[in-house]
C-alpha cells in the first residue's frame, strides 16, 4: 500500500461522519494516477485543499480534526502525517477550479470522499515553490499525462486567483518559463 492510501485510510478509519476531501500535492498523484512514478507514491504526507465553498463547515468540524490528530499521532513512527490542509484562496488555482473537480476513486473508505483539482490546476499547484525540481518534475509529469499545451496555459494563467503575497508571484515568475516549455504545443 502507497502510503497516501495509508494515511487516507487511517483517518477514513477514524472518522464518524462523511468528509470531503480534495487532494492536491503528491498525494492526488499517488492515487489518482496508477503509473505515477515510485517517487511520488513514496512521499510521506497528505496535502488537502479546503473549497472556500465549504471553509466554515470544515473549519468548525472538530471531530475531523480530532480525528486527523489522531491519525498523525498513530502514523508518526513511520513519518506519516496530513497536516496541510490550506484554504483554497492560498493555493495556486484558477478561480472557477472548484467546477472541474475529479473524483479520485479509492475502494473500501467508509467516510472520506476523495476528489482532485483537474489536472491543468494540479500544474499551477505545483508551481507554488517555484522552480523546485521535484515539483517541476511532478508539473511534467502531470504534462504529459494531461497533454496539456501551452495555449491552455497561457489561458489558465490569468484565469488564477490573485497572488496572496510576493513571494508566491515570485515563485510563480521563476516556475512560468519551465512549465510552458514542458507543455506540448
Amino acid at each position: 500500500m502507497i502510503n497516501a492510501e495509508r494515511i487516507v485510510r487511517e483517518l477514513d478509519s477514524r472518522l464518524d461522519h462523511a468528509v470531503t476531501l480534495v487532494l492536491y500535492g503528491r498525494a492526488a498523484l499517488a492515487l489518482a494516477f496508477p503509473n505515477a512514478p515510485d517517487a511520488i507514491k513514496h512521499s510521506l504526507d497528505v496535502d488537502a485543499i479546503i473549497p472556500m465553498s465549504l471553509q466554515t463547515t470544515f473549519l468548525g468540524d472538530e471531530q475531523f480534526w480530532n480525528a486527523q490528530q489522531l491519525t498523525n499521532k498513530v502514523l508518526h513512527s513511520d513519518g506519516l502525517y496530513i497536516t496541510h490542509l490550506f484554504e483554497a484562496k492560498g493555493v495556486f488555482l484558477r478561480r472557477d477550479w472548484e467546477s472541474e473537480i475529479v473524483p479520485v476513486p479509492l475502494a473500501g473508505l467508509r467516510w472520506l470522499k476523495l476528489q482532485r483539482p483537474a489536472t491543468l490546476d494540479l500544474v499551477l499547484t505545483k508551481m507554488m515553490r517555484g522552480n523546485d525540481p521535484q515539483d517541476m518534475a511532478d508539473a511534467k509529469f502531470l504534462i504529459e499525462q494531461g497533454r496539456i499545451t501551452k495555449a491552455q496555459l497561457t489561458e489558465a494563467f490569468p484565469q488564477m486567483q490573485a497572488f496572496q503575497f510576493v513571494e508566491l508571484e515570485d515563485a510563480f515568475k521563476r516556475a512560468k518559463p519551465l512549465v510552458l516549455e514542458m507543455a506540448f504545443d
